[in-house]
């Protein structure tokens, strides 16, 4: 089949039904059947082929599930195998990611093309090499500084808004210097971080938006379903469903500008856990806050992890336990309004040796919450490492009028007014 006829075949045949394009393929000659059989053109859903716009920067939200990763290892295969770029790279947000999703996935480069097509990869050198000579090179966007000095025709960055540095994506777009129009694809599920919005406002980036459903024929019914009974109408279904960018929310204590990442903390002089509890357990109840954090010795603060949970109280006190022996804490302090003496007994159970304060909230969360969000806003609180997501959204969504219980917020806030008093008279530092 000629390459003319061919083109006008797939087109022909891309519209049809998968059931249709099976058959139509199935009664070609077996060399053609297995050509077509690798066509992403032909299995491709419109919106998971690269826009015929002349753009830069082609972003990519979609929900979970959506195809996200196959769309990306199509991109570089078909950039790869025409040598429109003979130079890629390949970012994630670490190492484990590239290698086990970009690369080795189901979906990954390994998987994707004829077999005797699909680039050979060395591991131990980050690198991927396609017969015809194209080299990808892998990098994780934990590591910024090794995106220094390397040049690109083409990059593929998976999960963007999972980036712990920002900086990342700085130094890759300075590697981007080869061939007259290099090009940056980017996969991810969106959060409302000052990244993604900044690309969203280039005009130099062409958008696609996608949700879960679009791919439901290749998913799992029962996933399906229990997303959707569990997360659809919640604002976290938007995000990871639907993938739309939430926007901050009217009235809420905290923005998402105000939250500083560092990849470790300093010296720290002081470390608690504080733990507020649910007042019950069932499958309907709140979760128990149980979030840890430190003053450094440079004066700052730092939550250092978010251990909360949905636990018998057993459950939560020994998880509570674990947090403070992990981090080497000084104590742990806990909200006894609602399980009053329950909090230290329980705790005691699990170990009788834990330092341990009680703290009682005489007044209502907007008044204890706002000198911290306060410290927030001064820059004097830093987040450390990429595990507080939960945390930042419960910061994010609850306002006085909100309801609920701030489980996660409620510990946050016990912890740093525990950490920014002097000798616990009240007096803030």
């Amino acid at each position: 089949m000629k390459k003319q006829e061919r083109n006008s075949y797939v087109e022909s045949i891309a519209s049809q039904p998968k059931p249709v394009r099976r058959k139509l393929i199935a009664d070609l000659s077996p060399g053609a059947a297995e050509s077509l059989e690798w066509d992403w053109q032909i299995w491709a859903r419109p919106s998971q082929l690269a826009p015929d716009s002349d753009w830069l920067i082609w972003l990519v939200l979609a929900g979970r599930g959506w195809g996200k990763t196959r769309t990306g290892a199509e991109w570089v295969r078909g950039q790869a195998n025409s040598k429109r770029a003979r130079r890629i790279a390949l970012v994630a947000p670490t190492a484990a990611d590239v290698r086990d999703v970009m690369v080795e996935g189901p979906s990954g480069l390994l998987s994707v093309g004829p077999p005797d097509e699909r680039p050979n990869y060395e591991p131990s050198k980050r690198r991927l090499t396609w017969p015809n000579g194209v080299v990808a090179t892998t990098f994780s966007a934990d590591e910024p500084d090794r995106l220094r000095g390397p040049q690109f025709h083409a990059a593929w960055c998976d999960e963007l808004a999972a980036w712990r540095y920002p900086d990342a994506w700085d130094m890759l777009q300075f590697g981007l210097r080869l061939g007259p129009q290099p090009r940056t694809v980017v996969t991810t599920t969106p959060r409302p971080i000052r990244l993604i919005r900044e690309i969203l406002a280039s005009p130099a980036t062409t958008v696609t938006h996608g949700s879960t459903y679009e791919n439901k024929s290749n998913l799992s019914k029962a996933f399906l379903q229990r997303i959707a009974a569990r997360y659809e109408g919640t604002r976290l279904g938007r995000q990871e469903i639907h993938a739309e960018v939430l926007d901050d929310v009217e009235g809420a204590l905290w923005q998402r500008e105000a939250f500083r990442r560092v990849p470790i903390s300093p010296d720290l002089r002081r470390v608690v856990v504080a733990i507020d509890p649910a007042v019950s357990y069932s499958e309907g109840s709140d979760e128990t806050g149980i979030v840890v954090a430190g003053r450094g010795v440079d004066g700052k603060f730092y939550v250092l992890a978010d251990r909360s949970c949905k636990l018998s109280p057993d459950g939560w006190a020994r998880r509570a336990v674990q947090a403070y022996r992990d981090f080497d804490a000084d104590r742990i302090i806990g909200e006894v309004n609602n399980g009053g003496e329950l909090v230290e007994a329980v705790l005691r159970t699990v170990d009788s040796t834990v330092p341990f304060k009680a703290v009682h909230a005489s007044r209502g969360k907007l008044v204890r919450a706002e000198p911290i969000a306060a410290l927030y806003e001064q820059g004097k609180v830093l987040h450390v490492g990429n595990a507080l997501t939960d945390l930042e959204d419960q910061l994010c969504t609850w306002t006085p009028e909100s309801g609920g219980s701030p489980d996660r917020m409620d510990a946050m806030v016990w912890a740093l007014t525990e950490l920014s008093q002097r000798g616990g008279m009240g007096v803030w530092l």
